[in-house]
């Protein structure tokens, strides 16, 4: 693995949508460094947590612009998230861990 597993894996996504992908899908969701490749997060995933990773699905998401008292006009920060299914059998439990 090319950079250290903090690097990578920036924080578990808590919500509705993710919640419900946990629930039915056995999928966990993280936000992640975008510059980091399907290879390295399931490294990371499986290092970390102890769990064998099935497959890892990402997603970029461009910032948005933005604007501060209607004169300096910026951008939000780009990031990605990579949906983690897990292997028949295993399970994560993110508030066990954090």
């Amino acid at each position: 693995m090319s950079r250290a597993i903090n690097g990578i894996l920036r924080a578990p996504a808590i919500t509705e949508k993710a919640t419900l992908v946990t629930e039915t899908a056995g999928q966990v969701v993280f936000k992640v460094d975008p510059r980091a490749t399907k290879l390295e997060i399931k490294e990371a995933i499986e290092s970390l947590f102890e769990v064998k990773v099935d497959r890892v699905r990402t997603i970029n998401y461009l910032g948005k612009p933005r604007r501060v008292r209607g004169r300096i006009s910026g951008r939000r920060a780009a990031w990605k998230k990579a949906y983690v299914t897990l292997a028949e059998g295993q399970a994560l439990d993110l508030l066990e861990k954090v």
